[in-house]
């Protein structure tokens, strides 16, 4: 018995080749619908209207907020968190925006006592909705990249919550 002639051989070397390439394709598609279902806010609509501007977030699966916006200028990922005093940034998140390490001091979490330190931010936009000079914590105990935006910054928003849909107006 001799080898496979080339023809067989380069069958072969196509079928697996686009067996990869399906499930490549397959990867990326569950990839994009998974992180849509995280953060059905990959873009943020806002409406202007006179003085007022509005962000209209569609609440996900686990029945929580997120949405995509930027501190400093760079792209993040946000949760709303009424139940965090401040913005709880993750310390790898901290590290790739560059912002500074202030006084450590210990933070009460559903988790329990982490010890955190202050920053400032000095621009936070979700749309056309910007917040500028905000207090936050560098929180080294946040497992994933998604930033909490605690009352700090909610405070001074109108919040509408109406089925899936939390608006957020600044005046």
């Amino acid at each position: 018995m001799g080898t496979p002639s080339t023809p067989r051989r380069y069958g072969q070397t196509l079928f697996v080749l686009a067996w990869l390439v399906l499930a490549a394709l397959l990867y990326l598609y569950f990839d994009s619908k998974l992180a849509r279902q995280y953060n059905p806010n990959q873009r943020v609509a806002s409406e202007i209207s006179g003085q007022s501007i509005a962000v209209n977030l569609l609440r996900n699966r686990q029945g929580h907020y997120v949405a995509s916006g930027q501190i400093n200028g760079h792209d993040v990922v946000m949760m709303v968190d009424t139940g965090a005093t401040r913005i709880s940034i993750p310390e790898s998140v901290a590290t790739r925006l560059s912002l500074r390490r202030g006084q450590s001091y210990p933070v009460e979490t559903a988790n329990g006592t982490v010890t955190v330190w202050h920053t400032r931010i000095d621009q936070l936009s979700i749309g056309a909705l910007t917040l500028y000079d905000l207090d936050a914590n560098i929180n080294p105990g946040l497992g994933d990249s998604t930033i909490l935006l605690g009352m700090n910054a909610l405070k001074d928003l109108e919040l509408i919550q109406r089925g899936d849909t939390l608006t957020l107006r600044k005046y």
